[in-house]
């Protein structure tokens, strides 16, 4: 760990958070972000950052799972994968040998909102991954012989993944419950039926249809200046020709929720029984005003480890849960998840602990929280929200989520004032509002049903 960071510690445990934080999150975004679209509708995004003279460059599409067509959920992901496939220009493997053999890290990643790929290299080598990441934007060469096999990777990977899994496959069905109307009901790697049966043409339609330099955003973060990324950027991916007008990103939206639901998956995997609930929340980009940071706090005070309210009531004073925590999904472009999960103690029965959870909230629903947990949950959000700019990584990340979940370049850099203007009657609103258990689906995992219904 650096000087500068037990520093930053240390002023942390003086109650001295605010003034640090601001002068750590200055240092360390000191260098403007600057953000300018090209002729052909690529947005690109540059945050300098010369603390070492690498580089990491994200190519974000805007398509995710949500944007599948109906029975083909999976495309999206099965696509990030065939990516990686080859062009006429480049062949299969020779984008990944050229990132291997200069010592650099590649990766793709797909969620329900986007889709993307990243390469993390010298600074020396960005223009050489900008010609091979334009290349397979509109190159992309599949032929069965490549995208049957790859199938059988996909399925392999929900093998390992879902069907192995009993925690995940319970989180399938909370999420598929909970999303009555939405595609955000469906798992992104896609039911396991309909990814059986996805084609090369299925593919390349959708490929055809959302790869495209008007539907794409270019995050450049690293030892660079905007200029020589603009240079670049121009110079590569600028000769890309839009192939597709992307319309509007209208999804279906849920009707409002007046039922409680609640599922339960019995496997005899499961080791030790364990509860998750969801309610259905406003994202970062539907909610009002900083309803959404008023959820960020709330998850907050409710699930730090150790020192949550969740932690402290179930574990510390109540002993009927081993662990208890909150969390929520701010970014995400429509209405997301704020989830709260718990683990109950061997003589605890699942209703029991679901009736303890119903106490946590209702205490924090009527009553509000304390001046206290505020100001200590702000201080454990922007400490994490100044110590993850130390990975180049991370910043690129933001940007690029931002930007296609709907939000700004703004936003993300004003985050850390916005939570700390965020007061105790946003926190107590966004409680009375949100955390109604008609909105909600709480998901039980059993090892046998028969048994749980004895202990319950």
């Amino acid at each position: 760990m650096t000087n500068r960071l037990h520093r930053v510690i240390a002023a942390f445990a003086l109650g001295c958070l605010p003034a640090i934080a601001a002068i750590a999150v200055a240092q360390a975004v000191a260098s403007p972000v600057s953000q300018f679209t090209l002729t052909n509708g690529l947005e690109v995004v540059v945050i300098p950052d010369h603390r070492a003279p690498v580089v990491t460059h994200m190519m974000w599409y805007k398509v995710g799972a949500a944007d599948e067509p109906a029975g083909k959920s999976g495309i999206a992901h099965f696509l990030e994968h065939l990516m990686f496939k080859g062009t006429k220009k480049n062949p299969a493997g020779r984008f990944s040998k050229f990132v291997g053999t200069i010592g650099g890290h590649e990766n793709a990643f797909t969620s329900s909102d986007y889709t993307g790929y990243f390469q993390r290299v010298a600074k020396e080598n960005l223009k050489a991954l900008m010609e091979f990441e334009a290349d397979r934007m509109t190159g992309l060469v599949l032929t069965d012989d490549v995208v049957k096999p790859e199938l059988n990777v996909i399925l392999e990977e929900h093998n390992q993944r879902v069907a192995n899994n009993p925690g995940a496959r319970l989180g399938e069905q909370v999420q598929a419950a909970l999303y009555l109307n939405h595609p955000y009901g469906k798992p992104v790697i896609g039911w396991r039926h309909e990814i059986e049966q996805l084609t090369r043409d299925d593919a390349l339609a959708f490929y055809k249809r959302f790869y495209s330099p008007n539907n794409a955003i270019l995050v450049v973060a690293g030892d660079v200046t905007a200029e020589e990324v603009k240079k670049f950027a121009t110079d590569i991916y600028g000769k890309v020709e839009r192939r597709a007008e992307i319309g509007p990103r209208r999804r279906p939206q849920e009707p409002q929720p007046n039922a409680m639901r609640q599922v339960t998956l019995a496997d005899p995997q499961v080791r030790q029984p364990s509860l998750n609930r969801s309610y259905l929340v406003p994202s970062i980009a539907t909610a009002k005003k900083d309803e959404s940071v008023a959820l960020d706090v709330l998850a907050q005070i409710l699930g730090a480890a150790s020192t949550g309210r969740m932690y402290r009531t179930l574990v510390a004073e109540k002993s009927v849960a081993v662990n208890a925590g909150a969390w929520y999904q701010g970014s995400a472009l429509d209405m997301t998840r704020f989830g709260v999960y718990a683990t109950p103690r061997p003589d605890v029965s699942l209703t029991a602990l679901d009736s303890a959870i119903d106490g946590v909230i209702d205490d924090v629903v009527a009553k509000g929280v304390t001046a206290d947990e505020l100001e200590r949950a702000k201080t454990r959000l922007i400490s994490d929200f100044v110590f993850a700019q130390d990975s180049q990584t991370t910043l690129a990340r933001w940007y690029g989520v931002a930007l296609t979940t709907g939000s700004s370049v703004d936003r993300v850099l004003t985050w850390s004032d916005r939570i700390r203007a965020v007061t105790l009657e946003e926190v107590h609103a966004a409680a009375r509002q949100w955390l109604d258990k008609r909105r909600s689906v709480t998901g039980y995992l059993v090892k046998d049903l028969v048994r749980e219904d004895k202990r319950s």
